[in-house]
């Protein structure tokens, strides 16, 4: 089993199950300490691949991913992976579409969308979650979430 992430590396957070995951931004520099064993990349660009394991959803700045259900997958895997692996979601800033993503697995844990929200602005960054349709995405996912897992 791979360690997980120590709770005071920059960008983790813990989630309301208590699983931890990072978020971060693309353009700054990789944090010290651990590395992540998988990321989620939410960018418009299909980034250089990283030496770790790592997914692609294309999902434009201020805007939403490319194929909302692909995202919904992808977002699913990385919180599954969570009690085994170092996780991180990530996009240029890491603060709208990453505030975004994590809000859509805090819904996966149980959370209504609108707490989930506010949830990961606490516990995240202030402006997560930047633009009224990413709040929409996570309505879209607690959804999706009541509509069954295959839809998740």
């Amino acid at each position: 089993m791979t360690e997980l992430w120590n709770a005071g590396t920059p960008g983790v957070v813990r989630l309301p199950s208590g699983r931890l995951l990072r978020g971060r931004g693309l353009r700054y520099d990789l944090p010290e300490g651990q590395p992540p064993t998988f990321a989620v990349h939410l960018t418009d660009h299909e980034p250089p691949s990283p030496p770790w394991e790592s997914v692609w959803v294309p999902w434009r700045d201020f805007w939403l991913p490319a194929d909302p259900v692909d995202a919904m997958r992808a977002l699913r895997d990385a919180h599954d992976r969570t009690p085994e692996e170092r996780v991180e979601v990530c996009c240029g800033g890491g603060v709208g579409r990453t505030g975004t993503a994590l809000s859509a697995i805090c819904v996966f844990e149980g959370m209504d969308p609108g707490e989930a929200v506010k949830w990961v602005r606490r516990n995240y960054h202030p402006r997560a979650v930047e633009v009224p349709w990413q709040r929409r995405f996570v309505r879209q996912v607690f959804a999706a979430r009541a509509a069954g897992p295959e839809q998740t």
